[in-house]
């Protein structure tokens, strides 16, 4: 594209230079029967005059002829540079365009892709350059993603149905023991026992099971009240609350996300469910609040409870993790409430925060896209 428009650039300033110098080389006399007459518009040459003087104004008028032929010369040559170069930035645009366009269809699919649609491919035509084998390469790698999520999904279904079976024949065996009333107390205190750990190893699993499957984008997105799912959740929560004597409070402003219902209500579940477990012995209360915000839907939980240093909030949101505990270890939960939360926040394209409160507690901030 340099060496056509440097030709072009050269053939037109060819032209221009040979107009001038037509112009600026034309003799400003013309000589009649021994006289000479002007023929020049620009210079008054003295007609009656001869010798040096003649000789020295016909050179001026020279000059002058040259000069405003090389100003002329200029001028056509800055117009002609003006012109080819808006001629230039179009073609070398559509030039680009059309270079560039296979990098935006792989850009296009890169970003489809990025919404947990895998099986879509680019598909590339053409000649076979650097581009098409970005693009084959692209394909293959998503065909080996494609068969390695299938793959973890399966997994997630069959481990769903092996490890559930066997944990509810072992629940039902159990209470069909604490049903028998010739058991003797120390076998009824066994059973409960039993029974209690049992439901915790359900716990586990379901939490599990949720928390690999929230890993992944959520693609089939209904309209979905937050204010309901946040109500619902205090709902589920408020015998619990009762029994510890935590209060349970909050304005919930009606706004709608989209989403998946059941994994919503899940993150306001887990996240009430936690205010109302680690909180104070008495006086304590848990509030819960919805409200719009321009383009987001925020959801805000907080609570008393003991005081959480800052450095140790990020933590929380580990599996397994809890305030000073590096594994789980009490029966307020099998810790994963707080890391299937931030997992199903971000499957929806949003984010989560805590921040320790003054006094005690923490204030847990999720903010939706509508």
């Amino acid at each position: 594209m340099f060496l056509m428009a440097g030709i072009v650039l050269l053939t037109i300033i060819y032209m221009l230079a040979a107009d001038a110098l037509h112009d600026g080389s034309a003799l400003p006399l013309k000589i009649l029967g021994g006289k000479f007459q002007s023929t020049s518009d620009l210079c008054d040459l003295p007609t009656k005059t001869s010798g040096p003087l003649l000789q020295e104004a016909v050179e001026q008028c020279l000059q002058h002829q040259r000069a405003l032929a090389l100003n002329s010369l200029l001028n056509r040559s800055l117009l002609a540079l003006l012109g080819l170069t808006v001629v230039a930035f179009a073609f070398g645009y559509a030039m680009a365009g059309r270079v560039l366009a296979p990098l935006g269809r792989i850009t296009r699919t890169a970003q489809r892709v990025a919404g947990s649609d895998l099986h879509r491919r680019i598909e590339l035509g053409g000649p076979d350059d650097e581009l098409k084998e970005l693009a084959d390469t692209f394909d293959e790698m998503l065909d080996r993603l494609d068969r390695a999520f299938e793959s973890q999904r399966r997994f997630v279904s069959n481990a769903s149905h092996e490890l559930r079976t066997p944990l509810a024949i072992n629940r039902t065996l159990l209470e069909v023991q604490l049903a028998d009333p010739d058991a003797s107390p120390e076998l009824a205190q066994l059973g409960k026992t039993l029974l209690a750990t049992n439901e915790r190893s359900e716990q586990l699993v379901e939490g599990l099971l949720l928390l690999a499957r929230s890993e992944n984008k959520v693609v089939d997105k209904k309209p979905v009240d937050l204010s309901e799912v946040a109500s619902q959740a205090v709902d589920q929560t408020r015998e619990e609350a009762h029994s510890k004597g935590v209060e349970l409070r909050g304005i919930r402003q009606q706004v709608f996300v989209q989403g998946n219902g059941v994994l919503l209500e899940r993150i306001a579940l887990n996240l009430v469910q936690n205010a109302v477990r680690y909180n104070v012995p008495e006086d304590g209360w848990v509030e819960v609040a919805t409200e719009p915000q321009p383009g987001c839907a925020v959801l805000v939980v907080a609570n008393t409870g003991p005081v959480v240093p800052a450095y140790e909030v990020e933590n929380l949101f580990e599996p397994f993790r809890r305030l000073r505990t590096e594994r789980t270890g009490s029966d307020k939960g099998v810790g994963l409430g707080l890391s299937i939360v931030r997992s199903v926040v971000r499957a929806h394209d949003g984010t989560i925060t805590a921040a320790p409160r003054e006094g005690g507690g923490l204030v847990m901030r999720v903010v939706l896209p509508l």
